[in-house]
């Protein structure tokens, strides 16, 4: 990335509220009230200031000016209709010097627990239409978050957070995406079953031996405060319940419904006091009823805030990026476990490809790919993570511009900087979370994969496109947090129509390039309604529960 920074005019500049200067100047321009003895004193004996004090006064009006220059408001209601306490604005001011070079940038804090700074887009007149096409958003069609919950919810909602007598513990697993998923349906099911919620319990990483504590990764207080109306959320037992029977409930079917929930733990609860639930990933069913799925979203995009030390390094890094102007985001799944896991070849030769299918000998059990299938056929069938030579024909394809800023989300790439090669032969400006950082930034999360992932989802948040190699959770949470806060562009390569182009001899740049973006034309973070589809999550595809058409005034009003 180049290290020059270039002076940016703020496109989103709107009339700033007045300096504090002219706060300054009410005290002596205001005109007096007909009552007061300064006003009969004033009246008798005009005198005028001396020089002097207008010197004094212009000084402080440009000292002022200059600092609410720096400070500006953006009704909130613009970005989405989410009405929440505190007030949704952006705040323009200076942070992070790098290089002896004082950075502009944007800062949010607002409704939903993250979000992205404005997308940059491509207007630069050097442009082809391709990229122009490449850079272009998508239309939102007038969505926006609304999570108006029934009153049958909220009279229950009121009960339920409340409660003093029934708690329910949940050990989460997984990397930190997985545990997001699981903590979402943690609070469904402590609503559910009206129980109060502890805290969930996250299980030591086996594949990474991370062992990051909830409050390592989120704001707890945060947490409790946003679902303090739906669900009580405690941090630990309360002595009563200390000595009760703890039996470890991990035999959960899929796609349990709530009706089965309660069927099945609702007596347990009311007698024991307490039920802790174990293996939980994926296993509510996709299909809830709407104040459910709202409950969903409102977890996923409000209550789930990064611990402040993690938001905090991942929107330095994000404003380092967004300050050269527009950029990708590629998650790219290279890990060795990912390879192992799935089944498929690693692009980088038959070294590399022999140290997999060892690993995967030894350690059958990790193989989650159809076994059923050869190489090939799972990767024609899109079962496979692209390798980066297919990234890098699919983002020439689609006509991203060959010196465009590519942030590099994921894992350390099997193979390490040989893995990249390929993509860095067509994108020189590649960055990642470890060159971006300055000295001694990333060394407080050495060895916690989930710290590194949810900074990894912080800048991933604000890039202007973000593309996975491969499904999975982070693909989806970033498909649903980028269309809940205002449809960023999100482009899921269709592998299974892609890929025998690629290998198509016959077929030239030109005809792949106006194929793939055909291809892709109406899967770039578009809204997709997930009505009708079972299989769809819905904090994937937030519409239509958790967003409808804007209408005036309306908020989701759940604080």
């Amino acid at each position: 990335m180049a290290k020059s920074m270039r002076t940016i005019k703020n496109p989103f500049f709107t009339s700033h509220p007045p300096s504090p200067f002219f706060h300054l100047s009410l005290l002596f321009f205001t005109p007096l009230k007909k009552s007061s003895p300064r006003y009969l004193n004033h009246h008798h004996q005009t005198r005028c200031p001396p020089p002097q004090f207008f010197l004094l006064l212009i000084s402080l009006s440009l000292v002022f000016s200059g600092i609410s220059f720096l400070t500006f408001s953006l009704d909130p209601g613009s970005s989405t209709c989410v009405s929440t306490s505190s007030t949704s604005s952006l705040k323009f001011f200076i942070s992070d010097v790098d290089h002896r070079q004082i950075l502009t940038s944007l800062a949010v804090s607002g409704a939903s627990t993250l979000f992205p700074l404005p997308a940059r887009g491509g207007h630069s007149g050097n442009m082809t239409e391709e990229e122009k096409e490449f850079w272009k958003q998508p239309n939102g069609e007038g969505y926006k978050p609304c999570l108006d919950f029934s009153l049958d919810y909220r009279k229950k909602s009121a009960r339920v957070s409340k409660e003093k007598k029934r708690f329910l513990v949940v050990v989460v697993s997984g990397g930190l995406n997985q545990q997001r998923n699981q903590i979402v349906d943690a609070v469904v099911i402590a609503m559910i079953l009206e129980a109060a919620l502890v805290v969930p319990v996250l299980q030591v990483n086996r594949v990474w031996g991370d062992e990051s504590e909830f409050s390592d990764l989120f704001d707890v207080e945060h947490f409790k405060k946003t679902l303090r109306s739906d669900v009580r959320i405690v941090s630990s037992l309360p002595s009563t319940h200390l000595m009760s029977r703890q039996t470890i409930e991990n035999q959960i079917p899929w796609d349990v419904s709530p009706v089965w929930i309660r069927a099945k733990y609702f007596k347990q609860l009311n007698e024991e006091g307490l039920l802790v639930l174990k293996g939980l990933d994926s296993k509510l069913a996709k299909n809830l009823p709407p104040d459910l799925q709202k409950l969903r979203c409102k977890v996923a995009f409000h209550a789930l805030r990064f611990a402040a030390p993690i938001e905090n390094l991942g929107n330095k890094l994000t404003r380092r990026m967004w300050i050269e102007g527009p950029y990708i985001a590629l998650h790219l799944r290279l890990e060795k476990d990912v390879w192992v896991r799935t089944g498929c070849l690693t692009g980088l030769g038959s070294e590399f490809d022999r140290i997999i299918a060892e690993t995967r000998t030894s350690q059958p059990r990790y193989l989650t790919g159809r076994l059923n299938l050869t190489y090939t056929e799972r990767r024609l069938a899109g079962f496979c993570p692209l390798n980066v030579y297919e990234i890098a024909r699919l983002l020439k394809a689609l006509g991203a511009p060959s010196n465009a800023s590519i942030y590099i989300a994921g894992g350390e790439p099997f193979g390490g900087s040989r893995a990249l090669e390929p993509l860095a032969k067509e994108f020189s400006n590649l960055v990642t979370k470890e060159t971006l950082a300055h000295k001694g930034e990333l060394l407080p999360y050495t060895n916690r994969s989930s710290a590194l992932a949810a900074i990894d989802y912080i800048v991933s948040l604000s890039s202007d496109v973000f593309i996975p190699s491969h499904g999975g959770n982070m693909a989806k949470a970033m498909q649903g947090n980028r269309a809940y806060v205002g449809h960023r562009k999100f482009i899921m390569p269709n592998k299974r129509a892609m890929l025998p182009l690629m290998e198509n001899s016959s077929v030239s740049d030109a005809e792949l390039s106006f194929l793939t973006r055909k291809l892709h034309r109406k899967s770039q973070g578009y809204p997709e309604s997930r009505r009708g589809r079972r299989d769809r999550d819905v904090i994937a595809y937030p519409v239509p529960e958790c967003m409808c058409r804007h209408r005036k005034h309306r908020s989701v009003g759940f604080f």
